[in-house]
């Protein structure tokens, strides 16, 4: 059997064995393109493996064929099987041996997963899919042939698989095996008849691919003339372990969970420099000419190597799609007379049909793309509003748990909109905006003549109207360019893994909240996790622990601070002990020393996180009152092993005012970090509900919650820990942040939507800073002059 095939022997009667992607560049290479060297592990391979695998693993296609795609519980238990399963080396043995001698002149091996599907399936799953790295050593090659099929098993493929009536037998994959060589560069091509589009970046192009910096962005005429440039954010580099350091390229740390693959941290003139100063020209002449040869739109991906003597441009990968770097806005219409007003809880502005649900205790069955009118929003609601075009409550406040996830989720919001569940109707064409708190009625119910007709909603920054009907924001990769460089970080608040691949490229430090809460309502879709104890412990733990490396691996290495389970709110009782969220003040830390089994699966969860590899992960303990309730946390997060690794900290949150007093006593017992939850800090200063409109009033730029957070910043510096705001308030009035800033805030964590302006505020707010200092010192040294000048003033 034929298992090897080399991009420079591949004919187009091959497509079924290599792929659509190595033939691509196998054409490409043998037309004289300068396409990196590499072969094909052919689809046969995996079919002989899949054989085998299915032959020595009792039950496994049987619990295939038995899958209920729609039970989602049972989805991941299968997935988690199958994959678990999979890893079976000894099937890959002899494989792994013939790749190590195909490549023996290599040191380190990509390996890029490529699917063939049956004629009419949509070949759109390709870049899901990620790609390996391993050192040319049959064991590693091994061990990497095994994760890049059991990508094939996650619960989503599987959900894929059998949506469009896929069997396990009719996949192919086939498998292109490539060097991976340093980099100065790297990026993306994207060629049309009109013009050129070049994306370029620091190192290799993992840095793009998993969205942790924005790249350099050139427009250019097919002439060769460069229209625009715009200069990206990168502060990191990726390169190859044990390979010759490119130029320029000093300070690196390493990742702990991939040994081939090290990280360099970019100076601040690198950063300030364009990528592309001595090559361009490279890229433009190849651009021109593909354009002149092949007279399609193409796109690929190219690196300025350094295997050699001098850098050399080669093209590493094709892609499937192009890749669409310009926005194009739309104008909205003029909006209609106003109907309604409430608070703007959520950005955004969406156009779509209401539907209206008068009770909130029943779960609606609703229909994608509506807008939803209704008096409260509650937590088993949550896969429902992901596909929903917004929401209009006729309670709740800007601070309200409602409205923080219309905010993460995307989906413009207006709360406390009174009768709105008697004036609108369903079917009634309404513009919601939630910029303005306002909603428009465009057409009645009563006018319609023909079944409902969802409008498509549209994006609040663009204008563009969004796919499907949904309005989650597609938030914009080009903001936040950081010209202006800002010492203080930016975060991000987050809890749904659908989010991930919008929010990767966004120019944050890390993820400074990790909401379990919502994270576990999506997990659980809304069930009672206290339906899976005792029996099911086992398979709660391993599905909590893969939604928590996600998160983990998406951020890697950037920090991800991970909040422990709080079930305060009423909202949230569904999913626990009613008893606790309602009763009598036992809650958050409270419940955890009445029955700590919770607690203790959590951070076991955690643990299993980092000893896979993942050490970015961070944990956070909620609604913090005494130093014992910390002390007793901490026991049982070092009973685990989490404090085992020096990397790991451990955080409260500082919402209750008994931390105003206890912060010192807390850094004592250990705590290595704070983070200010200024929603509740501010309702147990004032004695508010944060979840009612009508004491809207009193919120964190009330004197006493400003003294209070000063206080804990200046504490939290005297005691060198770091401290950061993760509440609603620097979103909220973002002329909080001026006065963050400067009493030394180490971090602000918001919803991506908000990066943007934050990162605005706070380049503004360090700029006046640096003026004001500026100022006072040349005020110093002229008062000295204006009394008696030294010699050493007066230059001797």
């Amino acid at each position: 059997m034929e298992e090897i095939h080399w991009l420079e022997q591949i004919q187009p009667s091959q497509r079924t064995l290599v792929g659509d992607r190595a033939l691509q560049l196998s054409q490409w290479r043998q037309r004289g393109f300068p396409v990196k060297s590499g072969f094909v592990v052919s689809s046969l391979a995996w079919r002989t493996f899949l054989a085998q695998f299915l032959s020595s693993t009792d039950g496994v296609l049987d619990a295939y064929v038995q899958l209920n795609i729609d039970d989602w519980q049972q989805l991941q238990q299968v997935a988690q099987k199958l994959r678990q399963a999979i890893a079976q080396e000894s099937l890959v043995v002899d494989l792994s041996h013939k790749i190590a001698t195909a490549a023996q002149s290599w040191t380190t091996l990509i390996l890029h997963p490529d699917l063939v599907l049956p004629e009419g399936i949509p070949q759109n799953l390709q870049n899901a899919l990620e790609s390996p790295v391993s050192n040319n050593h049959p064991a590693a090659i091994a061990q990497a042939l095994l994760r890049t099929w059991s990508q094939l098993f996650s619960a989503r493929n599987l959900f894929y698989w059998r949506r469009v009536g896929i069997d396990l037998q009719q996949l192919d994959v086939a498998l292109l095996v490539q060097p991976l060589h340093n980099a100065i560069a790297s990026g993306i091509l994207h060629c049309q008849p009109d013009r050129l589009e070049i994306q370029a970046s620091y190192g290799l192009g993992l840095a793009i691919a998993r969205g942790e910096v924005i790249p350099d962005f050139y427009l250019v005429d097919p002439t060769g003339t460069v229209r625009s440039q715009t200069l990206g954010y990168k502060t990191i580099a990726y390169g190859v372990t044990n390979l010759p350091v490119p130029a320029g390229f000093t300070h690196h740390t390493s990742l702990s969970n991939q040994n081939d693959l090290q990280v360099y941290l970019l100076n601040a003139a690198q950063q300030q420099q364009y990528v592309l100063q001595h090559n361009l020209q490279q890229l433009i002449h190849l651009g021109q000419k593909f354009i002149q040869e092949t007279h399609s739109a193409i796109t690929c991906e190219w690196a300025l190597e350094t295997a050699g003597i001098e850098p050399h441009l080669v093209i590493t990968q094709y892609r499937d799609s192009p890749v669409g770097l310009e926005t194009r806005p739309q104008p909205l219409a003029p909006s209609p007379a106003l109907l309604l007003q409430g608070l703007a809880a959520a950005p955004g502005r969406s156009i779509a049909p209401a539907y209206v649900v008068s009770d909130p205790q029943q779960t609606p069955h609703l229909p994608p793309g509506v807008i939803v009118v209704t008096t409260a929003i509650t937590p088993d609601w949550l896969p429902l509003l992901q596909h929903a075009a917004g929401f209009i409550t006729e309670h709740g406040g800007l601070t309200s748990h409602s409205a923080i996830l219309a905010r993460e989720l995307g989906i413009p919001a207006v709360v406390s909109v009174a009768k709105a569940t008697q004036i609108l109707q369903t079917n009634d064409l309404i513009e919601l905006d939630g910029n303005q708190g306002k909603i428009h009625r465009l057409r009645s119910h009563q006018t319609r003549s023909h079944p409902m007709t969802l409008l498509p909603a549209t994006n609040r920054k663009t204008g563009d109207r969004l796919v499907s009907n949904k309005p989650h924001r597609q938030f914009d990769k080009s903001v936040t360019n950081r010209t202006v460089p800002i010492a203080t970080q930016i975060l991000l608040n987050l809890s749904q893994l659908h989010l991930l691949d919008k929010v990767q490229n966004l120019p944050v430090d890390g993820l400074g909240l990790l909401r379990s809460e919502l994270m576990v309502l999506n997990m659980l879709e809304g069930q009672s996790i206290l339906g899976w104890l005792p029996q099911r412990q086992p398979e709660l733990l391993e599905l909590w622990q893969e939604h928590i490396t996600q998160f983990a691996r998406a951020f890697a290495p950037k920090p991800v601070i991970y909040r422990s389970l709080d079930w305060r709110s009423p909202e949230f009782q569904l999913l626990s002990n009613p008893a606790i969220t309602t009763g009598s003040g036992d809650h958050s830390i409270v419940s955890y020393l009445q029955d700590p089994t919770l607690f203790d699966l959590e951070i076991t969860a955690l643990a299993g996180v980092r000893q896979a590899g993942y050490d970015n992960i961070h944990l956070l303990l909620p609604f913090m009152r005494t130093v014992e309730e910390f002390v007793f946390c901490r026991q049982r997060v070092e009973q685990v092993g989490l404090t085992q690794s020096p990397q790991f900290q451990l955080w409260i949150m500082a919402e209750v005012p008994s931390v105003l007093f206890l912060l010192p006593e807390y850094v004592a017992a250990g705590v290595q970090g704070v983070s200010i939850g200024t929603n509740d800090l501010t309702q147990l200063l004032l004695g508010v509900n944060r979840d009612f409109e009508n004491l809207a009033t009193f919120d964190a730029r009330h004197p006493v919650v400003m003294r209070a957070i000063a206080q804990i910043i200046q504490q939290a510096k005297q005691a060198r820990i770091p401290c950061t705001i993760c509440g609603q308030a620097p979103v909220l009035y973002p002329e909080l942040i001026d006065s963050l800033v400067e009493w030394g805030i180490t971090a602000i964590s918001v919803e991506a939507d908000a990066v943007e302006v934050t990162y605005q505020a706070i380049a503004r707010a360090e700029q006046r800073l640096l003026l004001k200092s500026a100022r006072h010192q040349l005020h110093a040294k002229t008062s000295k002059f204006a009394t008696e000048p030294t010699a050493e003033d007066l230059g001797y």
